[in-house]
């Protein structure tokens, strides 16, 4: 049996790393996996050659054969279906970027891990993976697409929310990751776009310039964007949040492939 810990470099994922490091949570994860989807602010990626260093076992990172941001640049350049939930007039798209670049080489690297070769049938459970949800996520909790994965969630079973999650860094002197999401992920509130533009000027302005290039990609010729005004990134207003009956984000601010936690 393999004990592996999904890892998206967010303070609940990494609040667990951590805490199996100083053996507060047993049994010790043989690895910890981050799949990469290539558009993470800089920041997230100097978290995670730091977190290398803090963690007595080590870190693999999984990528999809095309890179998201590929995916997406592709899409633009052909006019064609982009696999990320922009939004046209018909409200948010639907998301197919979670499972293909997320979830799928995650799985693929445990797979191979266990010593199975791709395609091969396993019959009986070879991997406990822990996931980073915390109590105050867990209408997230889902168990895995794959019989032979079973999902354990250690911070919803000490009943740690995200704050806790936090306190527990600074009581033990580690500096609090940065948010993990793609700098253009549409699933986005007003705040976080408003720290995106405030704090990370490279990532806000590769988003704004993204925003204007997949306007075209829409299928039916629909435009799409990647805030839910249907407004140009640059144009939204940020200094007021939505609505709290339109605002999609009040309940759900990542992606269901747990980026950030």
């Amino acid at each position: 049996m393999k004990h592996i810990l999904s890892l998206g470099a967010g303070v609940q994922s990494s609040t667990l790393a951590l805490m199996f490091a100083r053996g507060e949570l047993t049994p010790m994860p043989d690895c910890a996996i981050f799949s990469d989807v290539g558009a993470e602010p800089q920041a997230v990626y100097d978290y995670l050659e730091w977190l290398k260093k803090e963690l007595p076992f080590p870190i693999h990172i999984v990528k999809h054969k095309e890179g998201l941001l590929d995916h997406v640049e592709t899409g633009i350049k052909e006019k064609k279906f982009i696999q990320v939930p922009f939004y046209d007039e018909t409200g948010l798209g639907a998301r197919q970027c979670t499972n293909m670049y997320k979830i799928q080489p995650i799985n693929k690297k445990i797979r191979e891990l266990c010593g199975y070769v791709p395609r091969q049938r396993i019959k009986e459970v070879e991997a406990t993976v822990y996931i980073g949800i915390s109590y105050d996520e867990i209408q997230r909790m889902k168990d895995s697409r794959e019989k032979w994965i079973k999902h354990e969630w250690p911070l919803v079973d000490r009943r740690m929310h995200r704050l806790d999650c936090k306190a527990w860094l600074k009581k033990h002197g580690y500096p609090e990751p940065p948010r993990s999401s793609c700098w253009f992920c549409p699933f986005r509130s007003q705040k976080d776009w408003r720290d995106l533009k405030n704090n990370d000027k490279e990532s806000w302005d590769k988003a704004v310039d993204l925003d204007k290039r997949i306007r075209n990609t829409g299928s039916k010729g629909q435009k799409v964007y990647t805030h839910q005004s249907l407004k140009p990134l640059d144009e939204v207003d940020l200094s007021t949040d939505i609505d709290k009956g339109q605002n999609v984000f009040d309940f759900l601010s990542e992606c269901e492939g747990m980026c950030g936690v």
